[in-house]
């Protein structure tokens, strides 16, 4: 998502860190940031107001004569980013005794059936009991596809015969059927069309006009770029739009809509779609998407993936056998297939600070793919016994002939990953008494040797146990200064 913005803009900045800042380099900065906004398909209006913006405010001399003015920029453009498509409000003003209704429109083949799905799989996970409507009438595969996705995620569907009623009539007889189901919310899934036209847009107003919804929500594809801007632009002075949900995020997507939707329409991005699955509806955080788009990272949304994925009871036992050094394969396995429910490890790096460019190179280096990798390695795993697995020092060259066939690798292969586990083992195991700046620094030198298992390894390896003879030098001295202390009481009574 976005890589090519995120490489451009990080480039330019990057640039702008280095050497002394003048107003001249300044300007010439901002001129590729313009241009890397543009490739990026950004309104041309944004993309100029926007370095204009910057510009003005990074010449003064607050910022050229601060001791680091590279960072003062880096902080400009981020507050700037953030205003862009900023602020947000995600919530859904739902009162109690009440239906709110909220009214889903959008272009064919934006994604919007799916996306009324995922809208209520997640105000079903916060508490709300909602009710899918079939409004799309002019497409009868879009009322059996929201059959098929309400009976997927446990939420009912109602829906009439096209031929024996009329969009507007299944609004309001769907509200009034919500009452049976004990529902506080319905989504009505309204048609779309290739384009707009004035048929479409007299349907879904007359829809606005007799259900008066709480929230009119657009569905736009992230990867149609301008258009999606242009298509909201229309939609909004129709039916004053409350937010904007961008689909298909995590396809080839530049980045355009995303940052010019708001200032081109004052509609605010509420949700984006990042994936076919039902839980790949995220709120839209403009402070987090500057934060990706800078190469900063987004740590926040990596945390609040893991809180809602990995399995916190497990996590705990396994930090608990790393700081025994208990750490078996089975442990490792496990570790895995937690991180796998995450995402991509390429996705994973992205929003860990710094491992952007590790993300980057990774896909411009052949053969590099930490996924398959990860693949492989489960599959080795997998074809050990469970024996073997909870004591790797008992895997003899036959049994890593065995292992190396039912995984489908050379027993090499087998070798490197139980040497490669040893060390690492050790190593996570020292982490644990580190504190947590040098834990961290030493997890991104471990994640740096996915680039050179061979070369990075010992690196990895040698400046975890210096870190280790440090705090065990740190700690003898505070010993030694505490049984001098002990001594001068002694001495001192007598």
């Amino acid at each position: 998502m976005f890589e090519s913005i995120t490489q451009s803009l990080t480039e330019s900045l990057g640039n702008l860190m280095r050497g002394k800042l003048t107003e001249s380099n300044i300007k010439e900065g901002m001129s590729k940031v313009r241009q890397a906004l543009l490739e990026a398909d950004v309104n041309y209006d944004v993309a100029r107001d926007f370095c204009k913006r910057v510009t003005e405010k990074s010449v003064g001399d607050q910022v050229l004569k601060s001791l680091k003015p590279g960072e003062q920029i880096i902080g400009i453009v981020y507050k700037e980013l953030v205003d862009l498509m900023g602020p947000v409000d995600h919530s859904i003003a739902i009162r109690r005794g009440e239906v709110a209704v909220i009214m889903m429109c959008g272009l064919q083949g934006a994604g919007k059936t799916t996306t009324c799905g995922k809208l209520a799989r997640m105000l079903k996970e916060q508490g709300h009991k909602p009710m899918l409507v079939a409004a799309d009438l002019q497409r009868p595969a879009a009322i059996e596809q929201l059959k098929i996705i309400g009976e997927g995620i446990g939420v009912p569907v109602y829906s009439e015969d096209p031929g024996q009623s009329t969009p507007v009539k299944v609004c309001q007889n769907a509200r009034n059927a919500s009452r049976q189901y004990e529902c506080d919310v319905i989504i009505l899934d309204t048609a779309g069309r290739l384009h707009i036209d004035d048929s479409l847009m007299k349907e879904l107003t007359e829809i606005d006009n007799k259900l008066m919804p709480h929230q009119v929500l657009l569905v736009c594809d992230a990867m149609t770029g301008q258009d999606a801007v242009n298509s909201a632009k229309v939609f909004n002075d129709a039916l004053e739009l409350d937010g904007v949900i961008l689909s298909k995020l995590d396809g080839d997507t530049r980045g355009g809509a995303a940052l010019s939707v708001k200032a081109v329409t004052g509609v605010p991005i509420k949700y984006i779609g990042v994936g076919e699955q039902m839980d790949r509806l995220e709120p839209f955080h403009p402070d987090r998407m500057a934060q990706r788009l800078i190469g900063q990272g987004d740590l926040a949304t990596l945390l609040e993936t893991a809180t809602k994925v990995l399995d916190q009871e497990e996590m705990a036992r396994q930090q608990e056998k790393m700081a025994a050094g208990r750490f078996t394969l089975e442990d490792f396995l496990k570790s895995m297939e937690q991180i796998s429910r995450m995402g991509s490890m390429k996705s994973l790096l992205k929003l860990i600070p710094g491992m952007g460019q590790v993300a980057q190179a990774m896909d411009a280096m052949d053969g590099m793919d930490p996924d398959k990798d990860v693949k492989r390695i489960k599959a080795i795993i997998q074809s050990m016994t469970l024996d073997e697995r909870q004591n790797p020092d008992r895997i003899d060259r036959s049994r890593r002939n065995r292992i190396a066939r039912g995984s489908g690798t050379d027993p090499a292969e087998i070798n490197d990953l139980l040497k490669q586990f040893k060390g690492m083992a050790g190593m996570m195991k020292d982490m644990m008494g580190m504190g947590m700046s040098d834990r961290l620094k030493a997890a991104q030198q471990m994640q740096g040797a996915m680039m050179n298992p061979n070369a990075q390894m010992a690196k990895v390896k040698g400046s975890t146990k210096q870190q280790t003879d440090r705090n065990v030098a740190r700690d003898k001295k505070k010993q030694e200064r505490k049984r001098a202390k002990q001594q001068r009481k002694k001495n001192k009574r007598k």
